[in-house]
């Protein structure tokens, strides 16, 4: 295959289509769960059974993102491999999203609504995730210009968990069901608005028509015969196990630390961090990997990440309780995570080259899935500590009667005012064990996780970068004769 430099509207229109994406999939991934917890009164079980249909419906995700990589790697459409998938899956997705924060029934009846759309908002999504990424590695196999792609994509990326991320937290507290629904109705939006941009503007590479229809038992293959894509695949599934607890049970820390009158404003200043430390560190990586190996990169961010959440832990107990000193570890954190995620996905794209020298085959769509398989995996371990934390520390009780408040609130019973200082009397009630099973399950989980998988990369993962530019030779060489 050759390597065909890109045209900037291809780069450009490709990265930035990442901001809606990541709009989105932050909306539901990071915010779905709190919304239920703060403006839905529900029971210990009715929430508990929620949790357990989210684990379910990632789990089935999981499986379903593999299967979605065989349809579209068997896909011969006019329009092309990639775009009618994201086109249409982009579409059905922002109507779900739209629904999930607007349709409100009560007690059971929105425990049954839920679990029908959430699953269905996994199917769709998956649509367009897998075809989104498996476009990447299609486009070019050159090493300077995948760099460039996965940086300039990472920072679009960052931009556009940022901006929900980050602004979201400090709009909700009082006027929390009005504010979700409406972010929900302009984030679908800008969702569809940016994959647009990619569905009209890159210009995807013609590839040979396969000889073969590829089928579930085929995927299969492919998958165990890469020993390569085992070892980072298993890897990318324990990173974002760990990768995103911080910020999913984010805004339960701060309130409950600091109160539901400050802790929104806190969570905003605190994903500025996350924005910063990120977006710092995926507009370097291009840099980074120009002077550091990727190995060097990743056991570099392995140890910062630990130590980085030994500080965490210690804040308020030997460290001081200072939000100045918070949001520093914080970026700590967040930086030395984004270069650890920007590495691993290149060593997974990597493993698409190794695969096609060993075995004489190309299948971009079905080893991207992987990454989203292992990012849907991990989504449902990460619902499921999360729900299992909040619930053994007795967070969510609490939550719920302040949950009643946002209630009364969004009929006109209260005020937003009266809303937050009820809110911070209930949150005082909170003890400090409870607070401690709160942080301990944010620090433990990831620290064991991500050192889990930095050992797996070390021992295991051989395509370093000598190795890759021989594959690239091979392939060049093959595809000559």
């Amino acid at each position: 295959m050759e390597n065909n430099k890109l045209d900037k509207r291809t780069k450009w229109s490709y990265c930035i289509g990442a901001t809606g994406r990541d709009m989105a999939y932050a909306l539901v991934s990071m915010f779905l769960l709190t919304y239920i917890q703060y403006t839905m009164k529900l029971t210990v079980a009715q929430y508990a059974v929620i949790s357990a249909i989210m684990v379910v419906c990632l789990l089935w995700d999981a499986i379903n993102d593999p299967m979605m990589g065989i349809i579209i790697e068997n896909s011969h459409l006019k329009a092309g491999k990639f775009k009618p998938w994201i086109f249409i899956g982009v579409f059905l997705n922002s109507l779900i999203i739209i629904c999930l924060f607007t349709v409100r029934p009560e007690g059971w009846g929105f425990v049954a609504f839920f679990g029908v759309g959430y699953l269905l908002w996994g199917m769709t999504y998956t649509m367009n995730d897998i075809a989104y990424w498996g476009m990447l590695p299609s486009l070019t196999s050159d090493p300077g210009e995948r760099n460039w792609l996965v940086t300039v994509q990472g920072i679009f990326i960052c931009i556009g968990q940022f901006s929900v991320a980050g602004l979201l937290p400090d709009m909700v507290a009082g006027n929390a069901i009005m504010a979700y629904r409406t972010a929900a109705i302009v984030i679908a939006f800008c969702f569809i608005g940016f994959q647009l941009l990619t569905v009209f503007g890159v210009k995807e590479r013609k590839r040979p028509e396969k000889k073969r229809t590829l089928s579930l038992k085929d995927m299969f293959h492919i998958f165990l015969r890469n020993d390569q894509l085992i070892v980072i695949g298993i890897a990318c599934l324990l990173f974002q196990i760990g990768n995103a607890l911080l910020i999913m049970i984010g805004m339960n820390f701060f309130y409950f630390e600091f109160g539901y009158s400050v802790g929104g404003s806190l969570v905003f200043w605190f994903t500025i961090m996350y924005g910063l430390g990120t977006l710092i560190s995926e507009a370097s990586f291009a840099w980074l990997s120009s002077k550091f190996t990727r190995n060097q990169i990743i056991t570099a961010a392995t140890i910062i990440t630990v130590i980085g959440y030994m500080l965490f832990m210690s804040v308020g107990y030997i460290l001081p309780k200072s939000v100045v000193l918070l949001n520093i570890i914080g970026f700590l954190i967040f930086f030395s995570q984004g270069a650890f995620n920007m590495t691993m996905i290149v060593m997974l794209n990597n493993t698409i080259e190794y695969d096609e020298v060993r075995f004489h085959e190309r299948h971009d769509s079905i080893i991207s899935a992987v990454r989203s398989f292992a990012t849907k995996l991990a989504s449902a371990v990460d619902q499921a500590v999360v729900a299992l934390i909040l619930i053994i520390s007795n967070i969510y009780a609490i939550s719920q009667k302040i949950s009643g408040l946002e209630i009364k609130a969004g009929t006109g019973e209260l005020t937003s005012e009266n809303v937050i200082v009820q809110a911070d009397k209930f949150i005082q009630t909170a003890d400090a064990g409870q607070r401690f099973i709160l942080r301990l399950g944010i620090v433990a989980v990831p620290v064991i996780s991500i050192g889990v998988a930095y050992i797996l990369i070390k021992r295991k993962y051989i395509i370093d970068e000598r190795k890759y530019e021989e594959l690239v030779v091979e392939i060049k060489s093959t595809n000559k004769k």
